[in-house]
């Protein structure tokens, strides 16, 4: 979606849109999943795991951050990942009501 047209949705439309467009990728659904699975994750964990280059695993990590569903802590030389429960939480609150919208089938289609 270009940024000129991206005005003319409301704030909810574009952000739920931000949240699919980040979602949409099978690798970071890929490193969620670890992520959940784990507790916690070191990158090099999601290296050997999803086998995907480093660079690739980070540039993931760095969209899931940008909506704020990882987050993550500095321990030496290494990052532990992690999901943020608060911001997970959210986010089902968000598809839920998109999801649970009353649907009616029109007999046309």
């Amino acid at each position: 979606m270009g940024i000129t047209k991206s005005d003319i949705f409301s704030k909810e439309q574009n952000h739920l849109a931000s949240l699919f467009k980040v979602l949409g990728h099978p690798a970071r659904i890929a490193i969620i999943q670890h992520v959940i699975k784990q507790n916690a994750c070191i990158c090099n964990d999601l290296v050997e795991e999803l086998g995907l280059a480093q660079a690739t695993i980070s540039q993931h990590l760095k969209e899931l951050k940008s909506i704020g569903i990882i987050k993550g802590s500095i321990d030496g030389k290494s990052v532990c990942y992690c999901i943020d429960e608060n911001i997970w939480n959210d986010i089902k609150i968000e598809f839920d009501k998109f999801f649970n919208q009353n649907v009616k089938v029109n007999q046309c289609c």
